[in-house]
């Protein structure tokens, strides 16, 4: 088994994640289609958030743009791990559904005792909002809740979200893009009339080989952690998937990665050896052990009392250096950095031109405060 350093993993960590050019053959993604499909899933509970992990690997593309190709259904947003609403690709949600969604589903009873709601309940609106979104229908998500409502089902606050959940969890419907600023819902099976269709073995194959290709080197455990499997599952999947996953180790520790990048150059940086990410954004999802790309007393800072939830990073040379958020007025886009290192003039004058990619994606002038 081939032996990497700490430093060779985050340089092909950075290849994966990234997206840097390989000298490898390998056609890099350049759509929103081709993205989701590299990582298998991306993290989309934040919609805005989201919308930017596509703007960092698809250089020159704007929020229209990306929001276009959700139009045409290249992705769209479902709960299809660990109750958490992903990007996948459009024709995979019902098998990703199939494969991940029966743990989340199997602790819905716990969640609507706590709410006080019952499982028939839950059924019937289920049929309720199936029936109103036939034939093409898409209804936004206060236009769900006034429908429950109509049928004597009253869903306020977090009863509305667990039922519009729990209809999409079953696979009955999927977030299809907003309407303004509101979440609009759609019937899974009329948005993707034409899902594949994979036996067991091959989805979990397939999603090892999209997991470890997009975030690799990384172990097991981050599989099933990120994906929601058991262990069991994980194994089997990284079996199946064969030679295309190869082991390495990493300090001892056993890691697989697409075995394309062990062959390759170093990745290309394109200039961009500043990135600024969302919150939440894959670079740090899906890892037990963010060590290689975080320091550890930097990680209080990115998840706040570790409740999961996820701060915007600056990136540089592979390595979380501050933190970063933004508000928005109607022309420009303030943005606040928050180092967590020292930075030279250099790092600086980068830090504010990774910027400037991100206030072209969202049409905005960025204006960016650094202490």
């Amino acid at each position: 088994m081939t032996q990497i350093t700490r430093a060779q993993a985050l340089t092909l960590r950075m290849a994966s994640l990234l997206l840097h050019d390989r000298h490898d053959g390998t056609d890099r993604p350049d759509d929103v289609a081709g993205v989701v499909t590299w990582f298998g899933a991306m993290q989309a509970q934040d919609l805005a958030g989201g919308l930017w992990s596509f703007g960092v690997r698809l250089p020159g593309r704007t929020v229209d743009d990306v929001t276009a190709a959700l139009e045409r259904r290249e992705a769209l947003r479902t709960w299809p791990m660990r109750g958490t609403i992903h990007f996948v690709p459009s024709r995979d949600a019902h098998w990703m559904l199939d494969l991940m969604g029966p743990r989340a589903l199997a602790g819905a009873a716990k969640r609507r005792e706590h709410l006080g709601l019952s499982k028939e309940i839950a059924d019937q609106a289920v049929e309720v909002l199936g029936t109103a979104l036939a034939g093409g229908g898409r209804l936004t998500r206060s236009q769900c809740i006034d429908v429950l409502a109509d049928k004597g089902i009253e869903a306020p606050g977090q009863f509305g979200y667990h039922l519009l959940w729990y209809a999409s969890q079953r696979g009955v419907l999927c977030i299809a893009p907003n309407i303004g600023n509101e979440q609009s819902f759609v019937l899974l099976d009329e948005w993707v009339p034409d899902p594949h269709r994979p036996d067991r073995d091959e989805a979990l194959a397939t999603m090892a080989v999209r997991f470890f290709r997009g975030r690799g080197p990384a172990t097991r455990q981050d599989f099933a952690g990120w994906t929601g499997l058991t262990m069991t599952d994980a194994r089997r999947g990284i079996a199946v998937a064969g030679d295309r996953l190869a082991a390495v180790t990493v300090d001892g520790v056993e890691m697989y990665l697409d075995p394309a990048l062990l062959d390759a150059a170093p990745p290309l940086l394109d200039g961009r050896e500043v990135i600024v990410l969302p919150g939440f954004d894959e670079y740090l999802l899906g890892y037990k052990d963010r060590s290689l790309m975080l320091a550890d007393e930097h990680k209080s800072a990115i998840i706040p009392g570790s409740n999961g939830m996820f701060q915007a990073t600056v990136v540089r040379d592979g390595r979380v250096v501050g933190t970063w958020k933004r508000s928005v007025t109607k022309t420009k886009v303030r943005i606040a950095v928050h180092p967590l290192v020292p930075l030279n003039r250099a790092d600086r004058t980068k830090i504010k031109k990774a910027f400037e990619g991100y206030g072209r994606f969202v049409g905005l002038t960025p204006e960016v405060q650094l202490p």
